[in-house]
C-alpha cells in the first residue's frame, strides 16, 4: 500500500560543524543530519540552509556532493561564518555551546522561490532555526505558500529556547519529536515522571491534534503516540558506544522514512531505536559508510 505522502522531503534549518574538545571536528546540525540520513536511505531529500563564504562552508558543500545530495537549497552568506557548535562530552552525553548569529540565522526567503517546484511529501524543521527574525520568517513563508504536512523537532538548547515559538511550532506541526525534558519544558513543567509520561504525552497529542507524537526517553526507550494508541519500546544497546551526538537525529530520519514508506508504527519504532544505536557506536552523527543504511532500506 502506498504511502499518502509521496516526493521528496524537505528538510530546513541549520548545518554546522560540532568541535569536540580532542580537536575534532564533525559536520552536523540536527536538520542537515536528518537530511543526510534520508540521503543514506535514499529519499533525495532537498535540504535549504546558509553556509558562509568560508573554508568551513566549502567542506559543506563538499562533504553534500560527495553524498550525492541536492546543494541547490544551499546559501551562502558573504559577511557571517559557517555555523559552529562546541560540544562537550561526559561519559559520552554531550551539552552544547551554540555560537550566535552564525549564516544560517539568515536564510532568505527570496531565492527559495526560484527552487525546482518538485513534488515535495513533507517538510522536516527543527526548533533551534527559530531563534533568529529571519530564518524563523522563512521557515513561516515556507510552510505557508507550500502547504506540507510538518514534522517538527524539538531540540531545546539554552540559550536559544523560545517556548512561545516551540507551542507555534507543535500547532502548526502534523507529526513531532522531543525528549521527556522537553515535554515537562511545552507542559510548564520542572519535570514529569515516568509514570505520567505517557499520559501527559497522549493528553498532549490530543489537545495539538498530532497525528503522531513522539517521546525519547534515552536509555529506557521511547514512545509512539497516536491519538488512539501508544507504542513503547527499549533502547536498543550500541556494541560500542562512541558518543550520543546526533542519536536524535537518527530517530528522527527513520520516522520520516517509515512515513514515506508507509510502514507500520511499530516497524518505525523498532527500526528508529535501531538505526539511534547504530549512530551512538560512530564518532558524531553522521558517516558516510552507505553499509549503515542497508539493514533499513527494505
Amino acid at each position: 500500500m502506498p504511502s499518502q505522502y509521496s516526493g521528496r522531503p524537505i528538510i530546513y534549518g541549520e548545518v554546522l560543524f560540532d568541535q569536540f574538545e580532542d580537536g575534532t571536528s564533525v559536520l552536523g546540525g540536527a536538520p542537515f543530519n536528518v537530511a543526510w540520513h534520508l540521503q543514506g536511505l535514499g529519499l533525495n531529500p532537498l535540504f535549504i540552509s546558509k553556509i558562509g563564504k568560508d573554508s568551513t562552508g566549502e567542506q559543506v558543500l563538499a562533504s553534500m556532493r560527495g553524498w550525492g545530495m541536492d546543494t541547490r537549497g544551499i546559501q551562502v552568506d558573504d559577511e557571517r561564518p559557517t555555523g559552529t557548535v562546541q560540544v562537550l562530552l561526559d561519559k559520552g552525553q554531550p551539552t552544547f555551546d551554540i555560537l550566535p548569529d552564525q549564516a544560517y540565522d539568515h536564510i532568505n526567503y527570496e531565492p527559495i522561490k526560484n527552487l525546482p517546484d518538485d513534488n515535495y511529501s513533507l517538510l522536516y524543521h527543527g526548533s533551534l532555526i527559530t531563534r533568529s527574525p529571519e530564518s524563523d520568517y522563512t521557515l513561516l513563508n515556507i510552510i505557508t505558500e507550500k502547504k506540507l504536512p510538518v514534522f517538527v523537532d524539538i531540540n531545546l538548547r539554552a540559550p536559544w529556547s523560545d517556548i512561545k515559538k516551540v507551542i507555534r511550532s507543535l500547532e502548526t506541526a502534523n507529526w513531532a519529536k522531543l525528549n521527556e525534558h522537553e515535554l515537562a519544558s511545552v507542559l510548564n513543567r520542572e519535570s514529569v515522571p515516568d509514570k505520567e509520561i505517557e499520559t501527559c504525552a497522549s493528553q498532549l497529542c490530543q489537545k495539538l491534534g498530532l497525528e503522531i507524537l513522539i517521546v525519547t526517553l534515552g536509555e529506557k526507550g521511547a514512545y509512539f503516540i497516536s491519538p488512539d494508541k501508544t507504542l513503547t519500546a527499549k533502547p536498543v544497546a550500541a556494541k560500542e558506544l562512541a558518543d550520543t551526538v546526533g542519536a536524535g537525529d537518527a530517530f528522527s530520519a527513520i520516522s520520516i522514512f517509515g512515513l514515506l514508506q508507509n510502514w507500520p508504527n511499530e516497524k518505525t519504532l523498532k527500526h528508529a531505536l535501531e538505526f539511534s544505536s547504530t549512530i551512538c557506536g560512530i564518532h558524531g552523527a553522521t558517516s558516510d559508510n552507505h553499509a549503515l543504511y542497508k539493514p533499513f532500506r527494505h
